[in-house]
């Protein structure tokens, strides 16, 4: 009896009542939890010299952690975890504009934390990988697990076009899931639905940028990359260089 009754203190104590906070927080984990689950299966990937995990793994890591990131968070903030969506829902008056840089803010925090949390997690097999040294390029880069940077023969026109196309494909399918007028998802398989269309877009659209489709996703993790010791030359293009399209 004791022991629920303090409990419910504690619920009481701890309950935050402004929504605008719960909202906040609620998105931070939710990209948090999205980014977690797809950082680290570029770990697994790129750490372990593809004896852990593969391309295939790596994109089903980054549909799943979508997946994962919507069922946490989608009753309360609505899981947007990405700036392109947030603005989507601006521009069609289904979310405040007020809201829209607060949002970014917390998403690219959610990121930046899950950065952290994935450079913990497989320390030792990135230096291991690393052989000491934190690289952005040649066959030990390690900076590719973060953020995601251009195959060697992609221009900047041509990434830019691409990362157009690719988010656009996303919000406009998106949007079309949540239209009453079309055919609708059976409620509670929406997520499952939004991972495997992501799944798609990066089978189809990942070879010349590594399919970030997401300006959350990868600034976050560049700007913890930089932070941790791989230095400014992770917001350098330099053409010729790079892991190419398929390092997450």
């Amino acid at each position: 009896m004791g022991t629920t009754s303090f409990l419910t203190r504690a619920q009481r104590l701890l309950r935050i009542r402004n929504q605008l906070v719960r909202e906040c927080l609620a998105e931070v984990l939710a990209t948090f939890v999205m980014m977690t689950i797809t950082l680290a299966s570029a770990a697994q990937k790129i750490a372990f010299f593809e004896t852990k995990g593969n391309l295939i793994t790596s994109y089903l890591g980054g549909a799943l952690g979508v997946m994962a990131g919507i069922y946490t968070a989608g009753g309360i903030s609505g899981a947007h975890m990405n700036p392109a969506f947030s603005i989507a829902m601006c521009l069609i008056e289904q979310f405040p504009w007020w809201k829209f840089p607060i949002f970014v803010v917390v998403q690219i925090l959610g990121s930046f934390i899950a950065a952290g949390a994935v450079y913990i997690l497989y320390y030792d097999a990135i230096w291991h990988h690393s052989n000491g040294t934190l690289t952005v390029t040649g066959p030990q880069e390690t900076a590719s697990i973060f953020a995601t940077y251009p195959a060697d023969f992609v221009s900047i026109g041509n990434g830019f076009l691409d990362q157009v196309i690719g988010t656009g494909v996303l919000i406009i399918v998106v949007m079309g899931l949540m239209d009453p007028r079309n055919k609708p998802v059976p409620k509670g398989l929406e997520p499952v639905v939004v991972a495997l269309l992501v799944l798609s877009i990066e089978c189809s659209m990942g070879a010349n940028c590594g399919c970030p489709l997401n300006p959350a996703r990868d600034i976050g993790p560049r700007l913890f990359t930089y932070l941790a010791g791989w230095g400014p030359e992770v917001f350098r293009w330099v053409e010729g260089r790079g892991r190419g399209g398929d390092g997450r």
